[in-house]
């Protein structure tokens, strides 16, 4: 196979694969809380782990969703380094859509912010993005305790974050993860407009 189209090829499967590790669904059944897919929202991350109770896996959760995301990026920076946007896209949509639980992923929030940093530490995007992106996340989570509203908050700031800082290129990029993170949060919002959003600590949507 040609290089030009190998390394293209190779970078999606990398960050594919990364992406679509369903850590949440997989901490719940070695930890024998059941199967994420049957509990609450049905969705598989941090926020429906946190509803089996074990704060523990939903933290791991958080973090490794983190990881896998940031871990396709500087991994494509150091073996791919012209692919690099390309290993991002695949890690996303890893995580919205794994082809192993029928294209039914996660929604985003925690891998987004995870390929934020990667490219913070491995193509100069600095540190104002991730910051920016953290504080909207962890504020709007705290201020109004909606889970939804914090990630929804984080997302959209994001591309204006990358965009002030000089990166059109990421700006534009992220605006389109912005605009998947919204699209699989489009029960969220129906809920946040009906006033039937459940806080953090609920037991049921997601």
């Amino acid at each position: 196979m040609d290089a030009s189209i190998a390394k293209p090829l190779l970078t999606i499967a990398l960050g594919y694969g990364l992406g679509s590790i369903p850590f949440g669904l997989l901490l719940t059944k070695m930890a024998g809380a059941g199967d994420l897919r049957a509990i609450g929202s049905g969705n598989i991350g941090a926020t429906n782990v946190l509803r089996t109770g074990r704060k523990g896996l939903a933290a791991a959760t958080l973090l490794l969703d983190m990881a896998k995301g940031c871990a396709a990026v500087i991994l494509a920076a150091w073996l791919f380094p012209i692919a690099v946007q390309l290993a991002a896209i695949a890690a996303l949509i890893g995580h919205l859509a794994p082809a192993w639980l029928g294209f039914k992923g996660g929604k985003g929030v925690a891998t987004y912010f995870g390929i934020v940093l990667g490219f913070s530490l491995a193509d100069g995007l600095g540190w104002p993005v991730p910051v920016a992106y953290a504080m909207a996340w962890l504020g709007m989570l705290g201020l109004t305790r909606y889970s939804s509203v914090g990630g929804l908050s984080a997302a959209a700031v994001t591309p204006v974050a990358a965009a002030v800082s000089g990166r059109i290129d990421l700006a534009l990029l992220f605006l389109g993860f912005t605009l998947l993170v919204f699209w699989k949060h489009r029960a969220n919002i129906g809920r946040l407009f009906a006033r039937t959003e459940p806080r953090v600590g609920a037991a049921k949507h997601g």
